[in-house]
């Protein structure tokens, strides 16, 4: 039989989790911002869903007419998405308050968070110091 997990335990899980939100959250926003190509705007993905809902509605084969619902829904998505802006600076916030002891408890250098697009300023004020790599 199991031994139950202690309060402490339990606890050092639960902020385990919530730094490695942080941490998770804070990079797939900086992705986002990344992203090659020029940004879609709100107005143009709502006229290719009428442009699409239009050819749906004028659609005979009823196997079209199941892949252009299915385009309509992924353009009903994206359009979620484009409302759905992340707040930047909150989730820097948090993951300058996360970034130190993950990045202690994963092994994770200054090196892989600049190169996974972690700003330097950012690094600084989580306390995330420059170092060198180890010479071999």
């Amino acid at each position: 039989m199991a031994k139950p997990m202690s309060k402490e335990h339990k606890e050092a899980l639960a902020k385990g989790r919530e730094q490695g939100k942080a941490v998770r959250d804070y990079l797939s926003a900086l992705e986002s911002e990344r992203k090659p190509g020029r940004q879609v705007d709100r107005g143009t993905v709502e006229a290719r869903i009428a442009d699409v809902q239009s050819s749906i509605d004028d659609e005979p084969d009823p196997a079209k007419r199941v892949t252009l619902i299915q385009k309509r829904l992924d353009l009903e998505e994206q359009l979620i998405s484009i409302d759905e802006e992340p707040d930047l600076e909150a989730l820097e916030a948090a993951f300058v308050d996360a970034a130190a002891p993950y990045s202690e408890r994963k092994g994770i250098s200054y090196t892989a968070w600049r190169e996974a697009g972690v700003p330097a300023a950012t690094l600084k004020r989580a306390g995330i110091k420059r170092t060198r790599r180890p010479t071999t």
